[in-house]
């Protein structure tokens, strides 16, 4: 598809109408809070890959309400020193996938974190482990409107939550330095990141490509095309309930993190993109509080945004922070 959203003078402006609710720091303060009540108990168990240059470590640690969360800890071979870490987030409808995917990170000379998407990883990759064990009420297919009802039953409290964790338990373990901390990801995996920089206060950097779950007003009426479609449909059956549901994604909206966030930023973008509409990401982008931040803009591109060669523009960019 050919352009279809604001021009990009107008994207660098541009700015979302979703209002942060006045409690918005006090909900993720006590969420966290109550997650902090399990014991993390990350557990790392060498698994024999069949790889030469890389260690892997199958990770288990308690995310949301105390839940088993899965993990990939990759390190390169015959590390003895603590490294720099990079923590990533996976796409809607993906896991953390095999053992053996995934090397990039670890062959940069970086420890590298893998979570896994609880209730997610059937969709596409090598699948996913990690169950949701949360109910909720009624909801259309897909996990946009998963407990919708309420902000504390919405499914991306539990993500968010299981993806700070998914912090803690990779720099708990002694081969990483936690003063050397990096997150990214691409999609729901760079929303997720988002978040992640809104809710830790101490990350280097952090590298969200082409990022889902940002500014939701828009994107809720902009695009057709799922997985934000999920939302549309939804209220198609349950008329009257769009201010309703407004206001608990407005807890869960990307730009309202971005506004604290406190570490340099790399963002990427896609100008043809209809599952993540450019206005949505710059809308994130715009809002993201630290001075040091910049955006890649791939302007053919939809949903695939750069690709392969976005991840060597990663590469190169963050040899400045770790």
């Amino acid at each position: 598809m050919a352009l279809f959203d604001l021009p990009l003078d107008e994207l660098s402006e541009y700015r979302s109408t979703s209002a942060a609710p006045d409690d918005f720091d006090a909900f993720w303060s006590k969420t966290l809070q109550e997650a902090r009540a399990h014991d993390l108990g990350a557990r790392f168990e060498p698994v024999d890959a069949g790889l030469s240059t890389v260690d892997v470590y199958d990770v288990t640690f308690a995310g949301f309400g105390g839940h088993p969360v899965k993990g990939w800890l990759r390190l390169p071979a015959g590390t003895t020193e603590p490294l720099p870490l990079v923590v990533e987030f996976v796409g809607y409808g993906g896991g953390r996938g095999l053992a053996h995917e995934n090397l990039l990170w670890a062959s940069t000379g970086r420890a590298h974190f893998t979570m896994d998407t609880r209730g997610q990883g059937s969709a596409w990759g090598g699948g996913g482990g990690t169950p949701d064990p949360v109910g909720g009420g009624p909801a259309y297919p897909g996990f946009m409107t998963r407990g919708i009802d309420a902000p504390e039953n919405y499914y991306y409290r539990r993500v968010y939550t299981d993806a700070v964790r998914a912090v803690e338990a990779a720099r708990s373990h002694p081969l990483t330095d936690a003063a050397r901390t990096v997150a990214l990801g691409a999609s729901q995996g760079g929303g997720i990141t988002i978040a992640v920089g809104g809710l830790v206060p101490d990350l280097v950097a952090v590298a969200p490509d082409v990022p889902f779950l940002c500014d939701f007003p828009r994107a809720t009426t902009l695009t057709d095309r799922h997985p934000y479609r999920e939302i549309a449909l939804f209220l198609k059956t349950h008329r009257g309930r769009s201010a309703d549901v407004q206001q608990t994604l407005s807890y869960f909206d990307g730009v309202h993190f971005a506004a604290r966030g406190r570490a340099p930023a790399l963002f990427s973008a896609a100008l043809e993109d209809q599952t993540c509409p450019p206005s949505t990401v710059f809308a994130a982008f715009n809002s993201w509080a630290h001075g040091d931040k910049t955006i890649e803009v791939y302007d053919f591109n939809d949903h695939e945004g750069g690709g392969p060669y976005h991840e060597a523009a990663k590469a190169r960019w963050l040899r400045s922070y770790v």
